[in-house]
């Protein structure tokens, strides 16, 4: 590329760049020290978000804060510990008492069979994918409205809207989250408080790494034909990248973004088959 096609180049991204509004915002992320919660941190610091990072694994919550810190020039916190406990959480508010953007995360179940599960795994499901976010948002949302900015999203799953029998300890509490913070979002967004739901469907993080090992053990096939059936899953043709979910976040936590609440948005490469 010559010098001029740079220079015009140059002054293309910088017309269409779109300053997101977040300088200076303060962002609370659930398990985002790795996959797609990292991802999510990323892309609101690039933004000039402040960020505290937490996971269950201090080495990665650590280096993830410094990281971030230290690429985009940001404040960044690091609170180690599960996010579903309500010592973990009193530490993200004391590390950001007064947060514009929580990103609700966490892993989820493992594969069961409905006859399978035992009533003290709906408990712990229904406790870490439902009560818990939910008694979160009750302690920043009021927060958020008072201030007139407010931002909360949720990684949710695909399961939301297309249930798979062998993973209802995930699709039962993650729809009634889905329906309450559905409800909460009409009565918070005359206030710019916007409440979403993100729904991945195939990223190509450690899940999917994971998810191929339980494959290869269950049917006897080699990592490669694991991978290609998951890309093959999609109709993009492709798993998605970390980033471009980070970067629909961060459009979501976004001032433009003001106007969009109480949704689940898919980011499935085009593979659901329904219309709502």
């Amino acid at each position: 590329m010559s010098g001029r096609d740079a220079a015009q180049a140059a002054r293309r991204r910088k017309v269409l760049s779109m300053d997101l509004g977040l300088a200076g915002r303060s962002a609370i992320l659930m398990a985002s020290s790795r996959g797609l919660g990292r991802a999510c941190a990323h892309s609101v610091a690039r933004e000039g978000a402040n960020v505290v990072i937490n996971g269950r694994t201090a080495d990665d919550v650590h280096e993830t804060a410094r990281d971030i810190g230290s690429t985009y020039g940001v404040s960044t916190s690091a609170v180690v510990g599960d996010a579903t406990e309500t010592d973990v959480q009193d530490e993200l508010l004391a590390a950001c008492p007064e947060p514009d953007i929580v990103l609700l995360n966490g892993g989820g179940p493992p594969f069961s069979r409905f006859g399978d599960i035992e009533p003290e795994q709906w408990q712990d499901a229904a406790q870490r994918l439902l009560i818990s976010p939910l008694l979160f948002v009750q302690r920043v949302v009021v927060g958020m409205a008072e201030r007139g900015f407010g931002r909360i999203v949720t990684i949710t799953s695909a399961m939301v809207k297309a249930p798979n029998p062998a993973l209802s300890l995930s699709a039962g509490p993650r729809l009634g989250l889905t329906a309450v913070l559905k409800a909460l979002s009409k009565e918070v967004a005359k206030d710019n408080v916007t409440i979403n739901q993100l729904l991945p469907e195939r990223f190509d993080t450690e899940r999917q790494l994971y998810m191929a090992n339980i494959q290869m053990e269950r049917r006897g096939i080699s990592y490669e034909e694991a991978r290609a059936e998951q890309e093959k899953s999609i109709n993009a043709g492709r798993l998605g990248r970390p980033e471009e979910f980070g970067d629909a976040f961060a459009f979501m936590c976004s001032a433009q973004a003001g106007y969009i609440s109480g949704q689940s948005l898919q980011l499935d490469g085009g593979s659901y088959g329904g219309v709502f």
